[in-house]
């Protein structure tokens, strides 16, 4: 019987428990999937304490790769033997897993298994942000927080490829490097002085006109300091702890300020929407345009250490599970 992390009960990383289960076969609209790598998310952590209800017991990991071994009826975007990738379906810390054949994509040659679950999930996530929440205009200044994460490597990339100026934060001089190489301009060492300070000095007191912040309750307010009139602070995720209520007059006196907490699952509705998404994505990286930085390699049995190194910021770049 395959082998997966179940959780039973929420808490924190010693609810991973290795278990037996079996996935069974497709259904309609199904496709069966022999899991060669999945991504390891933030998401994972919010689901596994409780944060994000699910319902219990259940199989965490909403992104993976593999190939694919059987397909339910009906399924006409996949046949058995092609390489897949999918987000936004649990189920993926597991040898098998199931997934709607709606949401699965193939895996285009000259992009590996281990590239393509490390991309999906966070990939959209920050295309999203660059071409939907806020499309970034040539020559305009923008902040990414946790430059050196797995989301902050690929929107300093995408912001750069449409012409962004970028400012990253960062937490350590390894980190600094690592946004400079993925081409941020500026980076601010948020360990050692105010961010929203340094961003506003980087543009000449004016401020940026976005700031891209998954990390949330430790950077929301420095966040809305650091914008420009009418500037957009995109909340995508909370890291470091949920944002408390925000009163809309701060948004008044702070300059006409725009608010949003997109997510990812609204920004890919229709099939060629993640088609779209997905496909620039792959294209990037079989170009050579965009890198995606795999940060830690982990045996599906270590999912524990995985989730506290995460949440410890002890990595950079993407963390996978391998079966």
């Amino acid at each position: 019987m395959p082998t997966a992390i179940e959780i039973r009960q929420n808490g924190g990383p010693e609810v991973l428990q290795v278990a037996e289960v079996d996935v069974g076969s497709p259904g309609p609209r199904q496709v069966l999937v022999d899991v060669a790598a999945a991504g390891v998310n933030y998401i994972d952590t919010y689901q596994r304490s409780g944060a994000y209800p699910v319902p219990l017991p259940y199989v965490p990991g909403l992104e993976g790769a593999g190939t694919v071994s059987a397909v339910g009826s009906d399924v006409t975007e996949v046949a058995v033997g092609d390489r897949v990738a999918w987000q936004g379906s649990p189920g993926g810390y597991a040898q098998q897993a199931l997934v709607p054949a709606d949401i699965v994509v193939r895996v285009p040659d000259g992009v590996s298994d281990e590239t393509a679950a490390a991309t999906l999930l966070q990939g959209i996530t920050a295309h999203y942000l660059v071409n939907s929440t806020h499309p970034v205009a040539e020559g305009e200044t923008v902040l990414v927080h946790a430059a050196a994460g797995g989301v902050g490597l690929l929107l300093v990339q995408l912001a750069k490829a449409r012409g962004g100026r970028v400012i990253g934060t960062v937490s350590t001089a390894e980190k600094e490097e690592l946004a400079r190489a993925a081409g941020a301009d500026e980076v601010i060492r948020y360990t050692e002085e105010d961010f929203a300070a340094a961003a506003r000095s980087l543009t000449g007191g004016e401020g940026v006109a976005v700031v891209y912040d998954g990390v949330g309750k430790a950077t929301y307010e420095g966040s809305l300091t650091s914008l420009r009139r009418r500037g957009l602070l995109a909340l995508f995720g909370a890291a470091s702890g949920p944002v408390p209520p925000i009163d809309p007059q701060r948004l008044n006196v702070g300059g006409s300020l725009f608010l949003t907490r997109p997510n990812s699952y609204d920004h890919v509705t229709t099939r060629a929407e993640l088609d779209w998404r997905a496909g620039e994505l792959f294209d990037a990286i079989a170009k050579g345009t965009l890198t995606i930085r795999i940060g830690g390699r982990y045996p599906l049995a270590e999912a524990r250490r995985a989730h506290e190194d995460l949440q410890g910021r002890r990595t950079t770049g993407k963390l996978l599970l391998l079966p």
